[in-house]
Order: C-alpha cells, then structure tokens, then sequence
C-alpha cells in the first residue's frame, strides 16, 4: 500500500515537470582562467625555438662525411675466401631425429655450442667433475676458457628424480575390524 502512494506522488505531473526542466536556459560554461606567463620565460622559450632552427655548421659537417653503402638483396652473393671462412667443428653430440623442428646441424663454429652439445656438457660435468674438468670441457668443445668456467658456473642442468610409488607393506593403513 505505501509503494501506491509513494508512486502517485512521484508521477503527480511528471510530464509538465519534465517539459520545464527540457525549457530551462542552458548553463553557461565557466570562464578560462587567463594564463600568466613571465616575460623572462617567454625569452627562453623563444631562444630555444631559434636554436633549434638555427643551421649547425659543425653538425652538418660530420653528416656529410657519413658515407651509407646499400646491397641488393637479389644479388648473388661474393665468392667465399678463405679470410671470410670461419673455422668449424663437427657435432660432437646430436639428438636423434629431427629436434624442435630444427634443420639437423652438421657443424657449428669454433667457440660455440649447439644447445644438445651444451647439455651434455653440462650433464657429464656435473656427473663426473674429476674427469670433466674445465680444461676439458674447454678443449673437447673447442671453446674459450672464460667462457667454459661461466656456462658451467652459471648454468645448471635439471636433475629429474622418479619418485617409486609405496607398496602396500610400506604404508600404514588403518584397517576395519
């Protein structure tokens, strides 16, 4: 009962309500604040403006010098030299089949690992740091020395552990009498 008279009064001539409100003056929107700007600063911003527009001479100079040599792309290639040749080295190690859908490497450079190559570093250092030693590592892979002591300084590899499920004689088990 006290929603039917709480809604007369809210409707109670809601439409001549509703057309004065539509024909009242719109607001007028607030003035701008007139900005002050100090007179020195004007200076500045001016000196700035010219500067940069100002032709560099020196500037100007050292881009002429700059010479930019462009290749075709078509082009066929220059003859290989043997200044151009890197050495390489056979894989020592490989994974089978085709790995991460990566074409299968052959030989890679003097200095560098393949990442199967890598792992199994890695892993035959950790397993046996007697025989894989750093000297090794370094020499069997044909890398650097500085290198070798920081790929197996920082660089760990995962060690999978295989957790065998309890048998029944192991577990305790409550059971029902």
């Amino acid at each position: 009962m006290g929603a039917r008279v709480a809604r007369l009064f809210r409707d109670f001539n809601l439409e001549n309500r509703v057309h004065r409100e539509i024909g009242k003056a719109k607001p007028e929107v607030a003035p701008r604040h007139l900005t002050h700007m100090d007179p020195v600063q004007s200076t500045e911003v001016t000196e700035i403006n010219d500067a940069i527009h100002k032709r560099n001479d020196p500037l100007l100079g050292l881009l002429k010098s700059v010479y930019v040599e462009s290749k075709d792309p078509t082009e066929a290639p220059k003859e290989v030299t043997e200044e151009n040749v890197e050495e390489r080295r056979p894989l020592k190690f490989n994974l089978p089949g085709d790995p991460y859908g990566m074409v299968e490497l052959t030989d890679v450079p003097k200095g560098k690992l393949s990442i199967a190559e890598a792992l199994k570093a890695l892993n035959n250092h950790k397993n046996a740091p007697r025989t894989w030693t750093l000297d090794k590592v370094a020499q069997e892979y044909s890398l650097d020395l500085k290198d070798t002591k920081a790929l197996l300084e920082h660089f760990i590899p995962f060690e999978v552990k295989i957790i065998p499920p309890k048998t029944k004689d192991d577990s305790k088990q409550i059971k029902d009498t």
